[in-house]
């Protein structure tokens, strides 16, 4: 099973540069989307639908904003838009599906905001979200989170470190909490595979940053321990364009 995740920076652009010819050609069973900025009637996914699958939509209430979209081929046994709080989940970040061996989260996690103003309201929704999940640990349930996490966790996961340590995305609080979730039982299934390896899987369009490779590593998946041992392989497909981030993709054996 591969599931992909992949800040799309707005599905409308998107589907002009040709996604759905790269998704055709990889075909991911889950394909999980973020900031899609739309509603789904604003939206012709049929190129998409046509390779087979379905799709479940939560927009933000402020247009033009957030949102998040799964792909699917096998259907869920359940579906969950948002965690409860709404606070955050009018800004639609948040889908979650149960399948059988896990439960899988697509997140959209919020940014901290010009000047950091919004930096409290992002650690809040860290904070919300890591109780759902002990919760889920603690009824004995698998977890995966995938998404853009906003947050480069180690200077090794982004290109300048020094330089941004008072911005948001690498402020000493928000590198925090991803401490925490891997204190919590779940792991950085990249990083643990590929400990000493440079990748990133965004860059600003200014200044030519991806022709320089000068990026972020955002996009996560953090699972459950004990599904470390069913996974193939995690794939930053940094060589595919469409968006200022890349897919990211995670291989779990059959």
């Amino acid at each position: 099973m591969k599931i992909t995740t992949w800040n799309i920076n707005g599905i409308r652009a998107a589907l002009k540069k040709d996604i759905a010819i790269w998704i055709g050609e990889y075909q991911p069973d889950i394909l999980c989307l973020q900031e899609v900025k739309a509603t789904l009637d604003q939206v012709d996914l049929t190129p998409i639908l046509n390779l087979g699958y379905s799709v479940i939509w939560n927009a933000a209430q402020r247009p033009g904003y957030s949102g998040v979209a799964t792909l699917y081929k096998k259907e869920p046994l359940k579906i969950t838009k948002g965690i409860g709080i709404d606070i955050f989940d009018n800004e639609g970040r948040v889908i979650q599906t149960s399948y059988p061996d896990f439960e899988l989260f697509n997140i959209y996690f919020p940014n901290g905001g010009q000047e950091n103003e919004r930096v409290s309201f992002k650690l809040d929704f860290y904070a919300s979200l890591l109780e759902l999940c002990d919760s889920l640990h603690h009824e004995g349930k698998q977890i995966i989170i995938t998404g853009d996490f906003n947050t480069a966790h180690r200077e090794i996961d982004l290109k300048n470190p020094k330089e941004n340590e008072k911005n948001t995305g690498f402020l000493p609080e928000e590198r925090k909490w991803i401490d925490r979730y891997l204190e919590h039982n779940l792991i950085d299934i990249f990083r643990q595979r590929y400990p000493d390896k440079i990748q990133y899987s965004w860059w600003t369009y200014r200044f030519k940053a991806r022709e320089r490779n000068i990026g972020w590593r955002l996009d996560y998946f953090l699972i459950s321990s004990p599904l470390a041992e069913k996974i193939q392989d995690v794939t930053i497909n940094d060589e595919i364009l469409g968006s200022d981030h890349c897919p990211v993709t995670l291989e779990i054996k059959n």
